[in-house]
């Protein structure tokens, strides 16, 4: 599943003319639909899919709607709700794999979604502090902690902003962990 997410962003990273991204990432959003009714085409993702998604109840269709939140980004202005849907719709198929509910999972989802893109540079959406106060502070069940581990590290990215730390510090190391021990986005 984060692997479809991340074939869809590097359409996005690597496109340099928004129309040829845009027919790519429609390609990647046709091919996920087609996989509840056809066998996968010869590309390892999308093999990967059809063998451990879609016996576990994840549809091509649920992954394809990831591609709208990736689209919105070779727009002339990206929509911010749209990139917050894609997060909203990845931690709910996440979650439902990993067998854990919470009223604030949407949230986070939103919440990393628009962080990522900041993170990654493409746009600097504003989040305000009222969105990063909807996770922050909240403990998550440890069946979900794997999932929400990206929303503690969009929270540390949130307080350091406009700063890019890099992935491999011991900073976000030991937020990984103590989020997994505690579960709290802090």
């Amino acid at each position: 599943m984060f692997a479809i997410d991340d074939a869809l962003a590097e359409v996005v990273t690597s496109s340099t003319q928004p129309a040829l991204g845009a027919i790519r990432l429609a390609w990647w959003r046709e091919t996920l639909e087609r996989l509840d009714h056809n066998p996968p085409p010869p590309e390892p993702r999308l093999q990967a899919v059809a063998a451990e998604l879609l016996p576990r109840g994840i549809s091509g269709k649920d992954l394809a709607g990831l591609e709208n939140g990736w689209a919105t980004l070779l727009d002339e202005q990206p929509d911010q709700e749209r990139v917050g849907r894609r997060g909203s719709i990845l931690f709910a198929m996440a979650a439902a794999l990993l067998g854990g509910v919470d009223n604030r999972l949407d949230a986070a989802g939103r919440f990393y979604a628009t962080q990522q893109v900041r993170r990654l540079r493409l746009v600097a959406f504003e989040l305000s502090t009222e969105q990063a106060n909807s996770v922050i502070g909240h403990r998550f069940p440890r069946a979900l902690r794997p999932l929400t581990a990206l929303a503690r590290l969009a929270a540390r990215d949130f307080r350091q902003a406009p700063t890019i730390e890099p992935e491999t510090t011991p900073g976000r190391a030991l937020a990984l962990l103590s989020h997994r021990l505690f579960g709290t986005i802090a």
